[in-house]
C-alpha cells in the first residue's frame, strides 16, 4: 500500500546469537523479516550506534553490573554490555538481512549521555530522531514494526509511532524480546492499551 512503511528495528549483530547483548531467538526472525522486506514496497531500517564508553553502558560507571540501574538526569536508566559500537563488526547489520530496499537507514544512540530505545526519541523523551516529519512528509500513515527487541526498541518505537498520529501494527513472529523482569508482558499489555495491533504472524 502507498501510505504503508515497513520500520525493521536494530536487526544487528550484537543483538543476534554470539553478540554482546545477544537477544534469545534473534537470529530466527531474520528469514520472517526478509519475508517481509519483500512484501513492502517502502522499507525504514534503524540502527543502535553508540559512540565507546556510551553512558548506557555499565562499562562506563564503577563497579556497575550489566543489567542493573542506574540514575540519569530523566531517570532510571538499565546499564547494558558494551554494544552496538560506532564502526565495530556488532554494529553491523545481521549479514542475511535483505538491507537492498531500505529507503532510509535511522542511526540512534549516538548521543553520549543519552540512551535511545525508540527510533523517533531518545529515552529522555525530549531528542528526536526527525522519523515521525520524514515519514509524514512521504504520506504515510500505516506503519508495520518488527526486529529487535520486542519488548525494549520495538515496543517504545511502535508506541512513539502511535502516539505521533499513525495507525501501528507489530508483527510478533518477526520479533524477540529480552524479557529482562518480565518487560516482555509488560511491554505487550502498553503496546495494546496504546492501541497498537499485535499481529501474531508474518
Amino acid at each position: 500500500m502507498p501510505n504503508e512503511a515497513l520500520i525493521v528495528i536494530d536487526v544487528q549483530n550484537d543483538f543476534c546469537e554470539g553478540g554482546a547483548l545477544a537477544v534469545p531467538g534473534a537470529g530466527a526472525i531474520v528469514p520472517l523479516v526478509n519475508r517481509l522486506i519483500g512484501r513492502h514496497d517502502h522499507v525504514v531500517l534503524t540502527q543502535d550506534w553508540h559512540p565507546p564508553g556510551h553512558a548506557s553502558f555499565a562499562s562506563a560507571w564503577r563497579d556497575a553490573q550489566p543489567f542493573t540501574t542506574a540514575q540519569f538526569a530523566y531517570g532510571q536508566q538499565t546499564l547494558w554490555p558494551d554494544h552496538c559500537v560506532q564502526g565495530t563488526p556488532g554494529a553491523d547489520f545481521h549479514a542475511d538481512l535483505e538491507i537492498t530496499k531500505a529507503q532510509m537507514i535511522v542511526r540512534k544512540g549516538f548521543h553520549t549521555g543519552i540512551d535511545s530505545y525508540s527510533a523517533f526519541r531518545e529515552n529522555d523523551r525530549m531528542t528526536r530522531t526527525g522519523l515521525d516529519g520524514y515519514l509524514k512528509a512521504r504520506g504515510f500513515t500505516r506503519l508495520i514494526f518488527c526486529g529487535l527487541a520486542l519488548d525494549y526498541c520495538v515496543a517504545w518505537s511502535a508506541i512513539d509511532a502511535r502516539q505521533a498520529g499513525f495507525d501501528v501494527a507489530v508483527v510478533q513472529e518477526a520479533t524477540a524480546a529480552i524479557d529482562l523482569d518480565g518487560s516482555k508482558k509488560r511491554m505487550l499489555t502498553e503496546m495494546r492499551q496504546a492501541g497498537i495491533n499485535l499481529h501474531a504472524t508474518a
